[in-house]
């Protein structure tokens, strides 16, 4: 009998002297073939996605976003931020939420471009945001997300003109960089150049996602300084476009991993691969596919979530998970190969 209680009394006492586990702030690159989709979990439980993907094939990547949701343990999504309208980025919302509940939709407004199909795609969206909660968001406001520090940095086609702390220093980049002509459409006032663009702060960690926003609109906001300072993660923009991913935005972020949402033909572009990976502080790059398109400046396959060249494949659509502390310490899980690879600030 002594000794059951003493044992009862041993394990109250550790109780109070083992620390709790580190909370993590995690997230889901999720395999959409080239779109966009982003699931992330705040440490209290509180969950975002950043876009739905592509629309049809079998509603492919409504199924792929259900499973993250499941596997991260959510009930539901609190928030769902649409960086813009085209068609990889919105046009899926209507199955996703069928499959996954959505509290509060977050937007850049008004749709800049009136073509079709993005017009379709447009009401779907207001349709589905009037059943619950819409917030247009401008750049400098905050969207809540309990544990996590989220700044609007663009939207709209404009950004914020404060620098948020660390910030504000020359950017040595820009006087290299030169502005993109437009040959075809202006690539600046299209739903891309409107993208709605974050950075998230966890403790030390910052990283900034840009979504689809363009070179020229990049130099707005980081000419003729650097109004973020340095980042930990970089979420590469626009599926590793060359019409985005300027020098002044890449190099002077000084970031340490990053994230490329592409498809196996879609962008994945050569001079985006060899930009960051000569990029200054990079420790890591890792890509949702291989890219056709830089065959020869893919990183190695350990970096790559799905190396399969046909999405009908059954070994693709494997997402790349993320989990970082407040000490800015990243782990990045590959989910084809379910190996973990850590990275200390």
């Amino acid at each position: 009998m002594k000794k059951i209680l003493f044992s009862g009394f041993l394990l109250v006492s550790l109780s109070w002297v083992l620390p709790a586990a580190p909370k993590t702030f995690d997230m889901y690159l999720i395999d959409t073939e080239g779109g966009k989709s982003l699931l992330l979990v705040s440490p209290s439980g509180e969950s975002m996605l950043i876009d739905t993907g592509f629309p049809g094939s079998d509603d492919r990547d409504a199924k792929r976003i259900a499973e993250a949701v499941k596997a991260a343990n959510l009930k539901q999504v609190d928030h769902l931020v649409t960086s813009h309208y085209d068609g990889d980025h919105v046009a899926n919302v209507a199955a996703t939420a069928a499959r996954v509940t959505i509290k509060t939709f977050y937007d850049h407004g008004d749709a800049a471009v009136k073509d079709p199909r993005t017009t379709e795609s447009v009401r779907q969206y207001f349709a589905l945001a009037a059943k619950a909660k819409r917030v247009v968001v401008k750049p400098g406001d905050k969207i809540p997300f309990k544990g996590i520090d989220v700044l609007v940095l663009t939207a709209g086609g404009k950004h914020i003109t404060t620098p948020v702390k660390g910030g504000g220093a020359p950017n040595p980049y820009c006087k290299d960089t030169q502005p993109m002509k437009w040959t075809r459409t202006d690539e600046d006032n299209s739903e891309n150049g409107n993208a709605v663009g974050l950075l998230f702060t966890y403790g030390k960690f910052r990283m900034v996602d840009l979504a689809d926003l363009t070179w020229n609109r990049e130099m707005e906001l980081m000419c003729p300084n650097n109004p973020i300072g340095s980042v930990d993660l970089f979420m590469v923009s626009h599926h590793g476009n060359d019409i985005s991913n300027s020098p002044a935005l890449v190099d002077e972020l000084h970031w340490r991993v990053a994230l490329m949402d592409n498809g196996a033909n879609k962008i994945g572009a050569d001079s985006v691969m060899k930009l960051l990976r000569a990029a200054p502080g990079m420790q890591a790059l890792y890509l949702s596919h291989y890219s056709v398109r830089a065959a020869a400046d893919n990183p190695p396959e350990e970096f790559i979530a799905n190396i399969v060249q046909d999405w009908k494949d059954p070994q693709d659509g494997k997402w790349l998970k993320v989990s970082v502390d407040k000490d800015a310490n990243i782990t990045v899980t590959n989910g084809r190969t379910n190996v973990s690879k850590t990275y200390k600030r």
